[in-house]
């Protein structure tokens, strides 16, 4: 039996769309992350974009367990002497909603150029609302 690889011509990319309210954020973020990348297909390849679109809505409402909101930091470095700037979860929550999510799935994904080019595959928005109606996505139950 020959192993199958997947070219990139001859996948075929799905939209999914998850409801992240009163979901955990990491695991959340690890199963989003596993259908990006395309791991929940047997013609996973990990060299070629076999993966789906990912549209997350409600981003406010996910959630962390314990005390990770005040205790957990984000940091970004300026690039200047002094620049480590460092914000808790609670106020990137609050200041940006998608922020969080966005980080913890890049975090997860290939740090290459394939990852940053399946990190366009994710659409995460704060409300109800996306625009991504005409794709058909598929609601999808982590």
């Amino acid at each position: 039996m020959k192993t199958l690889f997947a070219k990139g011509n001859e996948v075929k990319h799905d939209w999914y769309v998850i409801d992240a309210s009163g979901k955990t954020l990491g695991r959340l973020a690890a199963a989003v992350a596993a259908i990006v990348r395309g791991k929940n297909k047997p013609t996973y390849t990990p060299n070629v974009d076999c993966g789906d679109y990912v549209v997350i809505i409600n981003a406010d409402k996910v959630v962390v367990s314990g005390a990770k909101g005040d205790d957990m930091m984000y940091r970004h470095y300026t690039g200047y002497v002094g620049g480590l700037k460092s914000h808790s979860f609670n106020t990137l929550l609050a200041r940006n909603p998608t922020e969080p999510l966005r980080r913890t799935i890049a975090g997860m994904l290939p740090h290459n150029r394939l990852g940053r080019k399946l990190m366009g595959y994710v659409k995460i928005y704060a409300g109800d609302e996306n625009p991504h109606v005409a794709q058909n996505p598929k609601p999808l139950e982590v």
